[in-house]
């Protein structure tokens, strides 16, 4: 009688833990808040050097009920470089990104975030250096500045490149060679 008993209570305590309602879960809803950069595409050229910057814009993560930033703003786009020359190659090394008010004024980022730079790669099969004519593309993401941000503040995007031109060459190397049968 005490094991029906002791049973009894168990499927109870069981049941009433089982039927218990969940707390309502927290969920907190993103959404992507997407600023369209106007023009969206770009193509300069400078020197030996042809820069196309497309695809452009800029986005920031927002908690969709408070409107609290949860991710900073990003500039987001794909870079194509070509060298326009016709007998110089070029060795790309790097560069950075600048953000210039109307006024002509470096836009800077907030303390906490570091700031925008292209990196070269140096592995297998990059485009660490373009002969005349080549082109490379890669895609850029880089930090953007909440200031920025605010209607008509922002004037231009500077890519500013290092590189190192010299001079293409190609030359012909000549083996003045004669066949022999073997006896």
């Amino acid at each position: 009688m005490l094991m029906r008993t002791i049973a009894a209570s168990a499927v109870g305590a069981a049941l009433m833990l089982g039927c218990t309602p969940t707390p309502p879960s927290t969920t907190v809803v993103m959404k992507d808040k997407v600023y369209v950069v106007t023009p969206d595409a770009m193509t300069v050229k400078v020197g030996i050097l042809s820069g196309q910057f497309t695809e452009m814009k800029v986005t920031e993560r927002i908690e969709g009920d408070s409107g609290k930033v949860y991710t900073p703003a990003r500039l987001t786009g794909k870079l194509v470089l070509k060298n326009v020359s016709s007998d110089q190659t070029l060795r790309l090394l790097g560069g950075k990104l600048s953000y210039i008010d109307m006024q002509g004024k470096l836009i800077k980022l907030e303390d906490n975030r570091t700031e925008p730079t292209l990196k070269v790669s140096n592995s297998y099969g990059s485009q660490e250096r373009l002969d005349p004519g080549q082109d490379s593309t890669q895609s850029m993401e880089a930090e953007f500045p909440a200031e920025a941000l605010a209607n008509k503040r922002l004037k231009e995007i500077r890519i500013d490149l290092s590189y190192i031109p010299s001079a293409f060459r190609e030359e012909t190397l000549k083996f003045g060679v004669a066949i022999t049968p073997q006896p």
